[in-house]
C-alpha cells in the first residue's frame, strides 16, 4: 500500500458521520446495508448520508452493488486488511507482537 492510499483512507474516516456509517457497514458484513436501513440506524439526512457515502466509496472503503432498485453498500474488507498491515508492517522491530494492554487515563493521571 502507498502512502498516498493510506492517507486517502484515514481522510475519509477524519469525520465523525463518515466513521460512523463505515463502522456500522462493517457491523453487517457482507450482507451491508441500504442507505434508507443507515439513516433509520443513524439519523443522517439524506443528502448529507449520500455525500459521506460517495467520499467512502472515492477511498475505497466501501463498495457498493445495485440489488434491482436498492443500492447496497458493504466494507471493502481487503482495503482494511491492506490499511492494518500497512500500520503495522514494521511493529515490534521484525518480532512477533505481543498485545499490548491499554492503559485506563486514571492510571497515567
Amino acid at each position: 500500500m502507498k502512502n498516498t492510499d493510506a492517507i486517502q483512507a484515514f481522510l475519509a474516516l477524519g469525520q465523525e458521520s463518515r466513521l460512523n456509517v463505515f463502522r456500522l457497514i462493517v457491523q453487517r458484513g457482507d450482507k451491508g446495508l441500504t442507505p434508507s436501513q443507515i439513516i433509520e440506524k443513524l439519523g443522517i439526512p439524506n443528502a448529507t448520508l449520500s455525500f459521506h457515502l460517495k467520499e467512502l466509496v472515492k477511498a475505497d472503503l466501501l463498495l457498493v452493488e445495485r440489488q434491482s432498485r436498492n443500492l447496497i453498500y458493504r466494507p471493502n474488507a481487503g482495503l482494511v486488511q491492506d490499511l492494518s498491515g500497512f500500520l503495522l508492517e514494521n511493529c515490534c522491530d521484525g518480532e512477533s507482537c505481543i498485545p499490548v494492554k491499554v492503559l485506563k487515563k486514571a492510571k497515567l493521571a
